[in-house]
C-alpha cells in the first residue's frame, strides 16, 4: 500500500508541474482583498493536488486555501493544502514560492512536504521519524547567541492592527541580531529554519495552510514551534514563532516585551469545528 508521504510527494510534485505550465503560458490575476492576490494557477494547482490525494484516499478530508469555506479541522484525516505559498511573489515573477501539502490526524501533523518551485528543493517530514531536504536529513541551527542570529519574518497583508507594535519589535531586532530577511513565503521561511539557514522566524496573520507542513518539518528537525504566548495553539492562532530552542526563547521574550497581550492572541474555536471544505 502506498504511504502517506508518497501520496503527499506525488500531489505536491503534480502541483509544481501545474505551476510551471502556467508560468510558461501566463497567468490571470484577481484580488481576494486589497493586498491579497489569487491567480488562476493557484486554483488549478489546488485542483490537481486534491485530485491526486482523492485518487488514493477518497474518504480523507481536505482543507485548502482556495476552496475551503473556513479554517477548521475535525479529528479525521485531513489534508491541508497551500497550492502556492507566496502568490504575490509568483504573480510578480519573484522566484520564491512553494507548494505545501500536509496530512493531519486527530488534529496533529503526521506528514508534511514543502517544495520550493524554482530551486526544486523538497522539504519533507514524518512525525517521529525526522526531516529531510531532498532526502538528506536536516536539523535546526546550533546558534545560541541572539547577536549571531539570522532571522526570517513576514509582513502581514490583511490585518494591520498590530503593525505599530510589530514595527517597534522589528526595530529592536534590527539592533540586536545579525540580520533579518523577508522572503515572502512563510512555508519556505519555516523550512529555512528547519534546515539551519535561519535561526528563527516570527510572523502574524498566518493561516493553517501556511504552516501545517512546515511546522512539522521544523519540529522533526529539532526546532520549537509556538504561538506568541508560548503555547501550542499556533495552528489556528495566526501568531507564530519558531527556531532552535535558544533563538525561539529570545524571540518569544522580545515578542512578549513589545507586543501587548491583547494583540498576541486570536480567539478561535476552529479546532473544535468540522471542516466543511469541498
Amino acid at each position: 500500500m502506498i504511504s502517506d508521504l508518497d501520496v503527499a510527494k506525488q500531489a505536491a510534485r503534480e502541483g509544481v508541474r501545474v505551476i510551471k505550465s502556467f508560468r510558461e503560458k501566463g497567468i490571470k490575476i484577481k484580488k481576494k482583498g486589497f493586498h491579497d492576490l489569487v491567480t488562476d494557477a493557484d486554483v488549478e494547482t489546488e485542483k490537481a493536488i486534491i485530485k491526486v490525494i482523492k485518487k488514493h484516499f477518497p474518504d480523507d478530508e481536505i482543507l485548502a486555501e482556495e476552496s475551503s469555506a473556513e479554517d477548521a479541522m475535525s479529528d479525521s484525516r485531513v489534508w491541508i493544502i497551500d497550492p502556492i505559498d507566496g502568490t504575490t511573489n509568483f504573480a510578480n515573477g519573484f522566484p520564491i514560492y512553494c507548494v505545501s501539502v500536509a496530512l493531519w490526524e486527530n488534529k496533529e501533523p503526521k506528514v508534511g512536504i514543502v517544495i520550493e518551485v524554482n530551486r526544486e528543493e523538497e522539504f519533507t517530514a514524518i512525525a517521529g521519524e525526522g526531516a529531510w531536504l531532498n532526502d538528506e536529513e536536516i536539523h535546526v541551527s546550533s546558534t545560541a547567541e541572539y547577536e549571531h542570529a539570522f532571522i526570517g519574518t513576514g509582513f502581514p497583508y490583511n490585518d494591520l492592527s498590530v503593525v505599530d507594535s510589530y514595527l517597534k519589535l522589528f526595530r529592536k531586532l534590527m539592533e540586536d541580531v545579525q540580520g533579518i530577511r523577508r522572503p515572502g513565503s512563510a512555508a519556505y521561511d519555516l523550512c529555512c529554519v528547519a534546515s539551519g539557514r535561519f535561526d528563527g522566524f516570527y510572523e502574524y496573520s498566518l493561516h493553517i495552510w501556511d504552516v501545517a507542513a512546515a511546522a512539522l518539518i521544523i519540529k522533526e528537525a529539532g526546532g520549537t514551534v509556538t504561538d506568541w504566548d508560548g503555547s501550542d495553539k499556533w495552528a489556528f492562532g495566526e501568531r507564530f514563532v519558531a527556531g532552535n530552542s535558544e533563538v525561539h526563547f529570545y524571540l518569544l521574550h522580545k515578542i512578549q516585551e513589545f507586543i501587548p497581550a491583547e494583540q498576541r492572541k486570536v480567539v478561535t474555536e476552529s479546532l473544535d469545528h468540522k471542516n466543511s471544505a469541498s
